[in-house]
């Protein structure tokens, strides 16, 4: 499928000096059983994914029979009843494939956290286990056409109509927003009061009259990733679909933004690690003036950079994947995670892709697709000018 394929290795071991400590004999069988999934349901069909601007129902369906999705929901909800650092270790191989498709991560681990922490039982157990299966996908609705991060600015109203909310408005930016089931929606419940007192969460399902699906939205990267307009015409939702209680729902949000931002430097980190492993190798292989490009000092020099300050993110972050999985990891540490990851991450990407030379340029080289697939890692979750004020009100 591509001219050079992806490192085949364990995260960074092929060219990290510093064993990893937080995984398990078992996390590590796991791994294998997720990158041979890759290689096996994932890869021979990328290329068409991207051409189509989706991954297929099919795929979904497959990564919930080998237990990939939704690691961390219990048996008694239809999961496989592990934790955080099994859905960690999905994160990191699908950020060192190279393929960008499966919108795993938002439905594994922020979609299906909220349901687990705020939702009703007969909510968890109407949705969860088709969430585990692959059966239903699903999405968050945050974004708005007319606000990005400042989630306090939006517009789409939810007013109580009986048994009923009536929702009116719209959002964009939506991953899984064509091929999703369910979608956690943000919604403003009192125009009136105060702006964070204002905000509440409902689970609407995609089926309901009213919940119009846009237009596949074109993107710079993230070619067969699912990302939707959605628009929403009085649109009923029953009140049962709250999550947490009216007005709760800023709360909610920045309470799970603490992972949603890790899992945003987990995959970087990821990436990072691949780009070097990939770089190394080309650089041994590929000949100029006599001599590999490795063997040029700049060549040396600059990989010697990249590697040593992959190895410092890399323990940090590990640092980060153990507290929040231990329930201790604090907003102001994620954040610090994002946004150092994330800026490492646009420099090693761009050198790697740099030593690829003309190659690097053709979207079949891996390295061209992280390049353009990463770079929205900036902006997700909050962009990284939302990290550094977080970061500063704590100094």
């Amino acid at each position: 499928m591509t001219d050079t394929p992806a490192p085949t290795g364990r995260v960074g071991e092929d060219v990290l000096g510093i064993p990893r400590t937080i995984f398990e004999p078992e996390h590590e069988l796991f791994r294998d059983g997720v990158r041979r999934f890759i290689e096996e349901e994932i890869a021979p069909h990328h290329d068409q994914w991207e051409e189509n601007g989706k991954v297929s129902r099919e795929v979904w369906l497959k990564a919930g029979a080998a237990g990939l999705l939704c690691c961390g929901v219990a048996e008694e909800y239809g999961g496989p009843g592990g934790d955080f650092l099994y859905d960690s270790i999905v994160l990191e191989e699908l950020g060192r494939s190279t393929f960008s498709g499966p919108g795993f991560d938002l439905h594994s681990c922020i979609v299906a956290p909220y349901l687990v922490r705020f939702a009703s039982e007969d909510l968890k157990r109407h949705w969860l286990p088709r969430m585990a299966s692959g059966e239903a996908i699903g999405s968050i609705g945050l974004t708005e056409p007319d606000c990005g991060s400042d989630l306090l600015a939006l517009r789409t109203s939810a007013v109580r109509d009986g048994d009923h909310y009536v929702v009116n408005g719209a959002k964009t930016f939506i991953t899984n927003g064509i091929k999703g089931d369910l979608i956690l929606l943000a919604v403003r419940t009192d125009k009136d009061g105060p702006a964070r007192r204002g905000i509440s969460i409902l689970l609407v399902d995609a089926d309901s009259p009213g919940y119009i699906k846009g237009r596949t939205l074109k993107k710079i990267g993230l070619k067969a990733a699912d990302t939707a307009e959605l628009f929403f015409e009085d649109l009923r939702v029953p009140a049962a679909n709250l999550i947490g209680e009216e007005g709760e729902g800023w709360r909610l949000l920045t309470s799970e933004l603490v992972q949603e931002r890790l899992i945003v430097a987990v995959r970087a980190m990821a990436a990072c690690e691949a780009a070097l492993e990939m770089t190394v190798d080309y650089t041994r292989d590929r000949k100029a003036f006599g001599q590999t490009v490795f063997d040029f000092q700049n060549t040396r020099f600059t990989l010697a950079e990249l590697a040593s300050e992959i190895q410092v993110g890399r323990v940090y972050v590990d640092r980060c994947i153990e507290l929040r999985h231990q329930g201790q990891l604090d907003m102001r540490s994620a954040a610090m995670a994002k946004l150092w990851v994330t800026e490492m991450q646009d420099k090693v990407l761009d050198a790697c892709l740099q030593l690829h030379g003309g190659s690097g340029y053709m979207w079949e080289s891996p390295i061209a697709r992280l390049w353009a697939d990463s770079r929205i890692h900036r902006i997700y979750a909050g962009t990284n000018e939302i990290m550094k004020e977080i970061i500063s009100r704590g100094l």
